[in-house]
């Protein structure tokens, strides 16, 4: 088989691909070029003549081993200095008059023992993601592939009685990058479903981990989580919240439903109010004695102090005046 010559239009690699349908030399196409390959056979076997396309069929049978090789997509760089460096060396045995019938087998052996020293191909992990550091580089075609695998994770359920705490995790079982990762939340009110067109965004949900508390009856549904890097998303995984117990002690069937209508209009996010507790409350409960609680009280001692000092001060003046 005679190595084909370049097309003005459409690069040498792809023609070869089209026509012979990922040959036996499929990584010496991937990482040699047609000039390359061609100079090689010229300098074994002169510029033209029977003895080239000997050269040429021997040096795409050499090469057959390599045909369905799978590599890691981050050793192509490595891979291809190979084989640059094998064409160096090779041009050199046939200026020193060499056989190319000895020289291409050695290469190719050669070259068999550089792609097992290679970083091995990742496995997929299931059962989602797009898992870039798994994505495999094949010889059989000249192109990267990453695993099969779909985007959206399965519903992951999670019960909790109503007025506890929940926690979802928004983490997965592959390697993510070490930079540009964002996350973001979605939630689906009452329903447990993976449809996107059901979700609404919380803004003030950020990062890997997502708590409620206290859960109540409205936080019943399905949280969605979205992992992107570089706004290019990996995966999307999903929560679903099912929330038991009884409702408060003293609601009747009437004020639960009266409350429900009231709570039914769709609220971005829970507020949750600061508390200020009164003076009572602070001397009742001297957890809440923070620094600036403390600094109010210190004032009011000093400002009651200070009066009825004035008083006796003011009283005493009198009592001896009149006397």
């Amino acid at each position: 088989m005679a190595l084909l010559a370049p097309v003005s239009a459409v690069p040498c690699t792809l023609v070869a691909l089209l026509v012979f349908r990922a040959p036996i030399w499929a990584c010496l196409l991937c990482f040699t070029s047609y000039n390359e390959r061609l100079r090689v056979c010229q300098t074994f076997a002169g510029m033209e003549g029977p003895e080239l396309e000997k050269c040429e069929e021997a040096f795409t049978a050499a090469f057959k081993g390599l045909l369905d090789t799978e590599i890691n997509y981050d050793e192509r760089s490595h891979l291809h200095d190979a084989f640059t460096q094998m064409t160096h060396s090779l041009q050199e045995m046939a200026t020193a008059q060499g056989s190319f019938k000895v020289a291409f087998p050695d290469a190719a052996e050669k070259m068999q023992k550089v792609i097992i020293q290679l970083k091995e191909v990742q496995p997929c992990i299931p059962p989602c993601g797009l898992q870039e550091v798994a994505r495999r580089f094949r010889c059989g075609g000249c192109y990267s592939t990453v695993c099969d695998l779909p985007l959206d994770c399965p519903v992951q359920d999670l019960t909790v009685t109503r007025g506890d705490q929940a926690m979802f995790s928004c983490s997965v079982n592959f390697q993510l990058p070490k930079e540009e990762i964002m996350y973001s939340w979605k939630f689906a009110g009452s329903l447990r479903t993976q449809d996107l067109s059901y979700f609404r965004e919380m803004p003030r949900a950020q990062g890997y981990l997502a708590r409620i508390r206290p859960v109540q009856p409205t936080h019943r549904g399905t949280f969605s989580c979205v992992i992107t890097h570089d706004q290019r998303p990996l995966a999307r995984l999903y929560f679903f919240l099912n929330v038991t117990g009884p409702p408060p002690r003293g609601e009747t069937e009437l004020q639960i439903s009266f409350r429900e209508v009231l709570q039914w209009a769709p609220r971005e996010a829970e507020l949750i109010e600061p508390w200020k507790p009164s003076l009572g409350e602070l001397l009742a409960r001297p957890e809440a004695l923070t620094p600036s609680n403390q600094c109010l009280l210190a004032a009011i001692v000093a400002l009651v102090s200070a009066t009825v000092t004035l008083l006796a001060w003011m009283f005493f003046r009198w009592y001896f005046s009149g006397n």
